[in-house]
C-alpha cells in the first residue's frame, strides 16, 4: 500500500462516484496494470477541530492498513463525513467494511 499524492490520480478520483456509509465515503478507480494500491484520505473542517480530524485520519490510515488485503489495486480515496468524529474506531471500522463489500460490487448502470 503506497500513498497516492500524483495530482493525475487525484483527477482520476474526482470523476468517480462515492459510495457512502454513515461516517465515510470511498472513491475507487481500479488499476490492475499497475499492481499497486495506492491510498489517499479527505478529513474536511466540518469533522471538528485540528485534534479531532487528525484523530479521524489516524484511525482512517490503521484501518485501512488493518484491511489492506481486501483492497484491489488501484487508488483509493477514503473521505471522513462530518460525523466521523464523534464516531468510535469501531463504527468507523464497521463502515470501511460496508464500503469495502459494496466496492466489489458494481454500481447501477455500470
Amino acid at each position: 500500500m503506497v500513498a497516492c499524492r500524483r495530482r493525475d490520480d487525484f483527477r482520476r478520483l474526482a470523476r468517480v462516484r462515492p459510495r457512502r456509509s454513515r461516517h465515510l465515503w470511498l472513491r475507487s478507480v481500479p488499476d490492475a496494470a499497475s499492481g499497486e494500491c495506492r491510498v489517499a484520505y479527505s478529513v474536511g473542517r466540518a469533522v471538528g477541530t485540528a485534534v479531532t480530524r487528525n484523530r479521524v485520519r489516524r484511525r482512517l490510515r490503521a484501518l485501512v492498513a488493518e484491511r489492506a488485503a481486501r483492497l484491489d489495486p488501484g487508488l483509493h480515496l477514503v473521505g471522513a463525513g462530518p460525523s466521523a468524529g464523534s464516531a468510535s474506531f469501531t463504527e468507523l471500522g464497521a463502515d470501511l467494511d460496508a464500503l469495502l463489500a459494496r466496492d466489489l460490487a458494481p454500481l447501477p448502470g455500470e
